[in-house]
């Protein structure tokens, strides 16, 4: 068959009267056309919405399985935050009162007694306030052997309410020729911590945001 005479012989204008053979390849050009614009107009949105649907599948699983890990941990959560809360409560239990702070003084000053030290220094410093409660610094120098201040550094933190020593340094104290006691110096800063109450919190955060402006 003479495919160059065949198409030469073809009326454009009467596609009925080709060959069969001739219109078949005809529709068949004009299906495959169709199938091309078909795919490019709407199956090529339809492949890339689903790519974009994976990707957010992929991306939803992922935050699934990490909520899925914290509901599972979830009552070992609340276990911590109940022990927490018991600790944190026990402590502020330490904290004493405004009017308790002497007494705490009082501890301090009888256990650097009691452990035979001899105080050159103890003057409590201004109150600094926190968040909910106030440090009061208390600047120490005692004089007695090594060993006295280890006991007094166990005795302070054997009291009932909290008490911090910072800032330690040990000289030797100035002697004389014939002094072989062998004693030293030890100066502190011990900080005693107690609770605010509303109203000295309300003060304390008034003054936070003025000092923020």
């Amino acid at each position: 068959m003479n495919l160059d005479l065949d198409l030469n012989n073809l009326d454009f204008n009467n596609i009925g009267s080709w060959p069969a053979a001739a219109r078949g390849l005809v529709i068949a050009l004009l299906c495959a056309t169709l199938l091309f614009l078909g795919y490019y107009l709407d199956i090529s949105d339809q492949l890339l919405t689903l790519e974009q649907a994976e990707a957010k599948e992929i991306t939803l699983k992922a935050e699934f399985e990490k909520k899925q890990a914290k509901a599972a941990n979830l009552a070992a959560y609340k276990e911590q935050m109940e022990e927490m809360e018991h600790t944190f409560g026990t402590l502020l239990l330490q904290l004493p009162g405004k009017t308790e702070v002497a007494e705490v003084l009082v501890d301090v000053s009888h256990v650097g007694i009691q452990t035979g030290l001899e105080f050159e220094l103890f003057k409590p410093a201004a109150e600094i306030p926190k968040d909910f409660y106030a440090e009061l610094p208390i600047q120490l120098r005692v004089i007695g052997t090594a060993h006295e201040f280890g006991n007094f550094v166990s005795g302070i933190a054997a009291l009932p309410r909290i008490v911090t020593l910072h800032d330690l340094t040990i000289t030797r104290k100035a002697k004389s020729k014939d002094d072989k006691s062998g004693q030293l110096t030890m100066s502190a800063t011990a900080k005693i911590y107690r609770y605010l109450d509303e109203d000295e919190k309300s003060a304390s955060n008034t003054r936070k945001r003025k000092g923020n402006k």
